[in-house]
């Protein structure tokens, strides 16, 4: 870009937004700026910029800015600039779905259960969680030591005598009243201290009842509440960390790179409790400095979700319009911290780790699938192969006819542009008519837009297959993307596939051959997402049919059964009683909804 010194020298002296703009209009990079006028002028007065901010400039034809009030305010501009926009130079983190919680519900009888979105009123929610598995983990320990009950409502309310999880000592039974309602209450009362990091004094509660008990020569109530504590010292053991020093919510952000790949790792403490960690890894993040990409991930991630009293930091940066922001978005006081000492800088150090870890891991994977497309690409005579799209159909004797397509691109899977396509209009079972009609809706529009095509085109099937891709593709007038037919070897066995090219001619890689694994990993990954989109119509389309088979039962009741036990399967589990028990179901249609069911 040539720099006009009258518009560096009439930007304002105040915080702000600039975006960097390409001759085609695209923006190309947000930043913001305490000094809008210090910080663009700086692009052009520097000579060490890194090769990320040389190409970036180099296509740079108007720069664009807007003044904010504060610096806090710039930021959040930024972040919803970068989130809406995608700058091809702006480090960018997935958002991901919102995290996991554990949920203690506002029950009679509270249930423990895994949960995602806002909880009710009445519910108790733990957390967030790094993902899943930390959450699954906890519920499974809780159990050991709480022994509180994590079936489905609809299951809970048809027992007629107890589960396996009462048998091997995870459940009290409270669905056959083998409990007390104020003993149930007690245990989920302590369940609720713990998650709330009150380990301390909940183990000096039981110790004193322990104590209590033993006096008044209960034995059995003691070695009960002995064997508590002994399960509540294991689950400390696990899962708490030394939180003396106070501050016991933390979260722990490190940065790390490795082979030319940054990880981010984040570490959740909540109650003096380590929920556990995750690693994200930033798109566009080449050339980037790790304090570039943990200031990118901490705008990104926290003006998403909830915010800790404490953020430690891995890299010092700018922490004070950091801290305005995310004060103000949490309604209390947060601190960003980097200088930690003692149990502080212990975590910052094992996330690090964890980050280094990550990086090392992603840089060999990265280079292993790198040789792989390389040898792809030389075995097939395609130099430029860099992109590839797996089709495969999925359907149960014609029923719920299902086309997935998967993206290969660069050394990753591309999910972002995976795509299912519902098969309709043709003979049920036709494989070949499905394959056409799966082409078609995905180059169609291609077509239309100028879009993305692949450099190679993977089949799963064998001739007849290859040969529907071949002419489905030259009536579309894409004739000259290359086609590659992958089919089962004998008895279906990994490893025996048979690759068939669009001219016929057939083709055996050696097992361990780089390329046939990159060829399979994509071929797995489309089936998979072809089989999964098929269940999920096929399921979706019974349980509608089902219901709608049974006389007197409309849109109206079909949707009230539904929601009344949370789907089909607890309509099925429910007695005739429980199905009485829903407006508008009476005696007797109850009766025939029940033999109907059954």
């Amino acid at each position: 870009m040539a720099v006009d010194r009258d518009f560096l020298a009439s930007l304002p002296t105040l915080p702000g937004v600039y975006r960097m703009i390409d001759a085609a209009g695209a923006v190309l990079y947000v930043g913001k700026a305490k000094d809008l006028r210090k910080r663009v002028s700086s692009y052009f007065q520097k000579n060490d910029q890194s090769p990320r901010i040389r190409l970036m400039l180099k296509s740079v034809v108007r720069i664009d800015t807007t003044v904010t009030r504060t610096e806090a305010e710039a930021l959040l501009l930024e972040n919803n600039l970068i989130k809406g926009l995608k700058p091809r130079f702006n480090i960018l983190f997935r958002d991901d779905k919102s995290y996991p919680y554990l949920l203690l519900t506002g029950h009679r009888f509270p249930r423990l259960a895994y949960f995602r979105g806002t909880p009710k009123k009445t519910d108790q929610a733990f957390g967030p969680y790094p993902n899943s598995h930390a959450v699954r983990e906890s519920i499974q320990l809780l159990q050991k030591v709480f022994q509180l009950r994590t079936c489905e409502d609809t299951v809970f309310a048809n027992r007629s005598r107890p589960c396996l999880l009462h048998q091997i000592r995870r459940c009290t039974a409270p669905c056959v009243k083998l409990i007390s309602p104020d003993a149930y209450a007690r245990d989920v009362a302590e369940a609720a201290q713990l998650l709330k990091g009150e380990a301390n004094a909940l183990t000096e509660a039981l110790t004193a009842q322990m104590n209590a008990a033993a006096e008044r020569l209960d034995f059995e109530a003691a070695a009960f509440l002995r064997d508590r504590l002994r399960m509540l010292a294991t689950v400390r053991e696990k899962q708490f960390v030394d939180t003396t020093g106070g501050g016991a919510d933390a979260d722990v952000v490190a940065v790390a790179e490795a082979g030319g790949v940054i990880a981010v790792n984040l570490t959740m403490i909540r109650g003096g409790r380590h929920l556990g960690d995750r690693s994200v890894f930033p798109q566009h993040g080449e050339g980037a400095t790790p304090a570039e990409a943990l200031e990118a991930f901490l705008l990104q991630h926290y003006l998403d979700h909830p915010v800790p009293a404490r953020i430690l930091v891995s890299e010092a940066i700018e922490t004070d319009a950091l801290e305005a922001l995310l004060s103000e978005q949490a309604g209390r006081k947060v601190v960003v911290q980097h200088r930690a000492t003692g149990e502080r800088r212990v975590w910052i150090t094992m996330a690090q780790a964890n980050a280094r870890l990550s990086a090392e891991r992603r840089s060999a994977d990265r280079t292993q699938q790198s040789q792989r497309l390389a040898a792809l690409a030389e075995t097939l005579d395609l130099p430029a192969l860099r992109r590839i799209e797996c089709f495969d159909i999925s359907h149960t004797m014609g029923e719920a006819t299902i086309a997935s397509c998967v993206v290969y691109e660069g050394d990753d899977m591309k999910k972002a542009d995976y795509r299912r396509y519902n098969i309709t209009g043709i003979t049920p079972g036709d494989d070949y008519a499905a394959m056409r009609a799966a082409l078609a809706k995905r180059f169609h529009r291609s077509i239309e837009e100028n879009g993305m095509l692949p450099d190679l085109l993977l089949i799963d099937g064998g001739r007849g297959q290859i040969s529907s891709a071949v002419e489905a593709m030259a009536e579309l007038g894409l004739g000259d993307v290359p086609l590659l037919g992958v089919a089962k070897g004998e008895a279906r066995k990994p490893g025996l596939e048979t690759l068939i090219f669009a001219d016929g001619r057939e083709l055996r890689l050696a097992k361990d051959h780089p390329g046939f694994h990159l060829i399979q990993q994509v071929r797995d990954e489309a089936h998979r997402f072809a089989i999964t989109g098929h269940r999920a119509k096929r399921g979706k389309a019974r349980m509608q049919s089902t219901l709608e088979d049974i006389p007197g039962i409309g849109p109206k009741r079909r949707k009230q059964l539904l929601e009344h036990f949370g789907g089909l399967q607890g309509v099925r589990d429910a007695g005739v009683d429980a199905l009485a028990s829903v407006n508008g179901i009476s005696r007797e249609l109850a009766e025939t909804i029940y033999g109907a069911l059954h």
